[in-house]
């Protein structure tokens, strides 16, 4: 049985042969710099094709032009905050000695859900469970950490706590 065994050379020489970009942009940046937010951009494109492909978004399903606009502007809001998380994930991850797989925009957001707060007998809303090692990278890439969590937790319950 003969294992496979990777030839980097050959990899490498492929690669160096895949083609060449030219992005011209009115920002002054290195060319890594560009071509990330090239492929960021590629990223939201993609995104809003999927919404008009795989979510039936070819027709709005709205009754007005006003609610037609209203839901157009919140899936644009989207696009830019997860632009904006696929970027600092990113950044994050460069820090990392190995890449996880918690590290994409899905697999982050399905990690934060994770966060919960409960309502406890004494009526004080606290976290239910401490933040996991992997929630805590994934915050660190926001410049986030389990204290500022604690911290909007404690606010939290002490808004619920007034509003009863």
């Amino acid at each position: 049985f003969v294992l496979p065994e990777e030839r980097c050379s050959v990899v490498e020489r492929e690669l160096d042969l895949a083609g060449y970009f030219c992005i011209i942009t009115s920002e002054k940046m290195s060319a890594k710099e560009a071509i990330e937010l090239y492929k960021s951009r590629d990223t939201s494109e993609k995104l809003f094709r999927g919404d008009k492909s795989y979510l039936g978004n070819k027709s709005i399903r709205v009754y007005s032009e006003e609610s037609a606009r209203a839901k157009i502007l919140v899936e644009f809001v989207a696009m830019i905050l997860r632009c904006k998380m696929y970027i600092k994930l990113k950044e994050e991850i460069k820090n990392l000695e190995k890449k996880p797989n918690y590290m994409t925009v899905p697999a982050a957001l399905k990690e934060l859900e994770k966060i919960e707060m409960v309502r406890q007998l004494d009526n004080v809303y606290r976290l239910d469970h401490a933040v996991t090692a992997n929630q805590k990278t994934i915050l660190n890439a926001f410049g986030l950490d389990a204290n500022h969590i604690k911290y909007y937790a404690s606010e939290l319950s002490k808004e619920l706590k007034k509003a009863e």
